[in-house]
């Protein structure tokens, strides 16, 4: 049987010679990840189209990958120039770009990224533990909690004005924060990265992920990615991931959920045909149109691709 063409709404491609990335360095390989010098070398649109070969993956959505802060809009720029290639065919056809702001300078950065008539959105990084502090090559929780950053509230709205959505990536223990952002702004569109990071896999740990998915799930200006399924640590945990994707679209519903690979981040915990065949199986009690809003129009729609 033919597979249901998809969209791949979160991944990231590299190229280590033509732009920086400060976090992909071997010896700053963080937890969870293991052998995590396998990503430490580029990863292009044929890798990754390579990677997809199997799954009738026909757009991709970009987002933003931790690029040298000094210059964020270098990447868009590279990006756009590789969807443009003609051997790229279009990928990826959206891009979520990353801009700082809590800066006073952001609109700035938002105005050339919004140039490249590939960006969408925006992904500033939210996560972030209290009373844990940020090691050197972190990721997560380098800029403190931008959520208590009043330069960052305002120039929120800044979102709205350019037309841009925002990727939201945050634990779910900041539930109550970010849901007052988004309800803060209910005429920006907010998409939840990695199914709320869901890391913390204990009965206790796994309640407070489901209070967190119903708290998103009643703001209308929400959807959520399916995605990140084996960043936790402990890696790639099938039947705790079959329960995961069930109870997100329990929650959220079929017509606000999105799939997406994390690429090359999770291939160091599972193959690309892992993720999407556990998403394929999972959805397959769906009707056809709501497996095909899942896997591709509701991507299509929240990335106006």
């Amino acid at each position: 049987m033919e597979k249901i063409s998809a969209v791949d709404a979160h991944h990231h491609l590299w190229d280590l010679t033509a732009n920086r990335y400060p976090w992909l360095s071997p010896e700053r390989g963080p937890d969870p990840f293991p052998e995590f010098e396998r990503l430490c070398r580029d990863y292009g649109v044929a890798d990754f189209r390579a990677d997809a070969a199997q799954q009738a993956i026909v757009k991709s959505v970009h987002v933003q990958a931790e690029h040298d802060e000094a210059d964020p809009v270098r990447e868009t720029a590279w990006l756009q120039a590789v969807a443009e290639r003609p051997e790229s065919e279009g990928f990826p056809h959206a891009i979520v770009a990353w801009a700082d702001l809590s800066q006073p300078g952001v609109e700035a950065v938002l105005e050339a990224h919004c140039a490249h008539r590939n960006v969408r959105g925006i992904r500033q990084m939210l996560n972030y533990t209290p009373g844990e502090a940020s090691a050197e090559g972190d990721v997560l929780g380098k800029h403190g909690n931008l959520l208590e950053n009043q330069t960052f509230h305002r120039n929120f709205a800044l979102l709205r004005k350019y037309g841009l959505s925002f990727d939201l990536q945050i634990f779910p223990w900041q539930t109550e924060e970010g849901a007052r952002l988004v309800s803060a702004h209910p005429d920006t569109f907010f998409v939840l990265n990695h199914t709320i990071m869901p890391f913390d896999r204990s009965d206790p740990g796994l309640a407070l992920w489901r209070a967190a998915l119903e708290a998103y799930a009643e703001r209308p200006n929400v959807a959520i990615k399916v995605s990140g399924l084996g960043m936790a640590p402990g890696g790639w945990d099938d039947a705790c991931h079959r329960r995961l994707v069930h109870e997100t679209l329990e929650v959220f519903g079929p017509d606000r959920c999105l799939f997406a690979s994390n690429f090359p981040v999770d291939k160091l915990m599972s193959s690309y045909d892992l993720i999407w065949d556990l998403f394929r199986e999972v959805i397959s009690e769906y009707s056809l149109e709501e497996q095909t809003a899942m896997l591709r129009g509701n991507a299509e729609r929240v990335y106006r691709i």
